[in-house]
């Protein structure tokens, strides 16, 4: 997928000119080799950005509306890929959705751009909003869309609030990736999780 069709279509209004993946690459690696040389997200002006890709500022601001837009999209384009849901059961698509967090868990341990941006974006409310709007909230609609098809297929209890089981599925897996960062992130741990909060959760035979 491109780094355009990554965006939701909404943040990708048309400006006239067609979009160049090339230059939006060099755009997006020019911001990660800042980055990774360890300058501060408040230091990266458009000017310097535009330099370091060896683009004109207004090349850059035909693709992004602002550095908060175009930090967003260098997030997104050094997490891995969003995971293609098998749809065969519920069990089977949330089990692909936690193992996609494993990885994101894994890469941002070996990922300095991953490490240093998650870092600095808390200090940047407006980046952290921008990214949760189109990062986070997408993934965690995406998990509750997949418990309230489980509920109206039989395979989850009607009673059960999804919105708190989605924290209760997602939130070993951030513990560890965040607050545990010494703790495994073993292969099977996505099937693990989801295989014993679902144990307590099935609709009970009559």
């Amino acid at each position: 997928m491109s780094l355009a069709e990554s965006r939701p279509q909404q943040d990708c209004p048309a400006r006239g000119r067609p979009r160049s993946e090339a230059v939006e690459r060099a755009i997006i690696e020019g911001v990660m080799k800042l980055i990774e040389d360890g300058v501060p997200l408040a230091d990266l002006s458009i000017e310097r950005i535009a330099r370091t890709a060896g683009v004109g500022k207004a090349t850059i601001y035909r693709r992004w509306s602002n550095k908060e837009d175009l930090f967003v999209d260098v997030m997104r384009a050094a997490e891995p890929g969003d995971a293609e849901l098998p749809g065969t059961s519920m069990r089977d698509d949330l089990v692909v959705l936690l193992e996609s967090l494993r990885q994101r868990g894994l890469a941002s341990r070996s990922s300095a751009i991953l490490r240093n941006v998650h870092a600095q974006m808390k200090s940047s409310p407006r980046i952290w909003a921008a990214y949760h709007a189109t990062v986070i909230a997408p993934r965690r609609r995406l998990v509750v869309d997949v418990l309230r098809r489980g509920q109206r297929n039989g395979e989850l209890r009607g009673d059960v609030d999804v919105d708190l089981m989605n924290d209760i599925l997602v939130g070993p897996m951030l513990v560890r990736s965040v607050l545990r960062p010494d703790a495994e992130l073993e292969e099977g741990l996505a099937e693990q999780i989801v295989d014993t909060v679902l144990r307590g959760l099935r609709p009970v035979s009559s």
